[in-house]
């Protein structure tokens, strides 16, 4: 088990994709989540180089900011760190002026906890002048400071060979006691399952009574946390905007106006199908991810013991959990990546499915510790599909050994991700 540090400790492996943009960009955005941790790389990026820190937060700096939007930006210095400015939009045209009057590279760094890119007149406004740069709670590399190769094995299709010496630990209960630590700096810092629920707890109703007032107008605000939860039974399962729709008094069309609110403050997201325009006979409804499983353990009220007990919900939750860390893995990526699902109506499915470039690769995912040929079907199927451009297949399972299982096609344990 990871030796827990401070936020300000971690090494996020996304830092000189950072640094590099600020070296030819005007304005960098950091957006993610409200404590994943933007406000520290800001700072820690930033106050070496001499930026000057405002936070929004500070309803003085946000009433002066909201007063005169063009004033305040005039006022700033050349270098200025502006925290959480999805609280103010009013700011991104007079930003936008005034870096056209000034185009050094590095200006602004921003950040916000809510997607601008869901909100097309802000970023429009800023476009060819901004780099946007998403930050995601810890992946289980960053804890433990071990940067991984597994995109490069991957699309190699290059696992090692197997032998006692490379043998990873067969996880056990300890994988729910990961799932449900989840990735907030602030959570994994507490000394108990008890004081990080209570934490998580704490986390939902900010985000509700905060964060939500700034980006849409909600009149049943008291809905959304029930949706949350419900949405946190649902992680890992293709959408269905009925069922999450019938416990509620609201229409389809608002329940999807609410959903697509907290997709805007990065609490879940959709992963959409994977298509080919040869093939006719696939499922193109998109899966729905809680953002973090920390997050949905206490949404649901389950601790480690309970999920562990609970066999169908751990494999929903490991699902959620890989995938998000492999988005993680993606941020910091030299290559730009593009993930799916896969699923056709006879029910053959591929967990996650990922391009790069002309590539790709498939990763299906169970919490079991033996694996058979019959859990490379859906992988099979992709394969036979796409050909020479199938890198390679992957089941993750919670063995101890790599072990080939056809060409390109290898099971993995879980413990690389930990």
């Amino acid at each position: 088990m990871a030796k827990y540090m401070s936020s300000a400790q971690y090494h996020r492996f996304i830092e000189p994709s950072l640094r590099e943009a600020l070296l030819d960009t005007p304005v960098v955005l950091i957006h993610g989540s409200r404590q994943c941790g933007k406000t520290t790389l800001a700072l820690a990026v930033g106050e070496p180089l001499g930026y000057h820190y405002i936070s929004l937060d500070d309803d003085n700096q946000l009433q002066a900011a909201k007063a005169d939007p063009v004033g305040f930006v005039q006022s700033l210095p050349e270098l200025t760190i502006l925290d959480e400015i999805q609280r103010a939009p009013e700011l991104f045209t007079s930003i936008k002026a005034s870096v056209d009057r000034n185009r050094k590279p590095g200006r602004f760094i921003l950040t916000g906890s809510a997607n601008v890119l869901l909100l097309p007149q802000l970023a429009d406004s800023l476009a060819g002048r901004m780099e946007i740069i998403h930050l995601r709670p810890l992946a289980r590399c960053e804890i433990t400071g071990e940067k991984p190769a597994f995109f490069d094995q991957l699309f190699g299709a290059d696992f090692g060979s197997d032998s006692n010496q490379n043998a990873y630990p067969r996880l056990g209960e300890s994988l729910a006691d990961i799932i449900c630590q989840g990735g907030y700096p602030a959570a994994i810092a507490r000394d108990s399952a008890k004081r990080r629920s209570a934490w998580y707890r704490d986390y939902i109703t900010t985000i509700i009574q905060r964060d939500v007032q700034d980006v849409a107008s909600i009149r049943n605000l008291d809905v959304l946390p029930r949706l949350l939860a419900l949405a946190a039974s649902q992680t890992a399962r293709l959408f269905n905007s009925t069922d999450l729709a019938s416990p509620f008094a609201l229409s389809r069309p608002t329940i999807r106006e609410y959903l697509t609110v907290l997709e805007q403050i990065f609490l879940i997201e959709q992963l959409q199908p994977w298509h080919a325009n040869r093939l006719s006979r696939l499922i193109k409804t998109p899966k729905v991810h809680l953002t973090d499983t920390g997050l949905a353990c206490a949404l649901l009220g389950v601790n480690s013991q309970t999920l562990w007990q609970d066999k169908s919900l751990l494999g929903q939750l490991l699902e959620t959990f890989i995938h998000q860390e492999l988005r993680k893995y993606a941020d910091w990526s030299s290559e730009p990546l593009s993930f799916y699902h896969f699923r056709n109506k006879d029910m053959v499915e591929v967990d996650i499915i990922i391009e790069q470039g002309r590539q790709l690769a498939g990763i299906e995912i169970k919490a079991a510790a033996t694996v058979t040929q019959g859990d490379f079907k859906g992988l099979k199927k992709l394969q036979d599909l796409c050909g020479e451009q199938f890198a390679a297949g992957v089941v993750l399972y919670d063995g101890e050994n790599i072990l080939p299982f056809g060409e390109r096609l290898f099971a993995v344990p879980i413990a690389l991700f930990t």
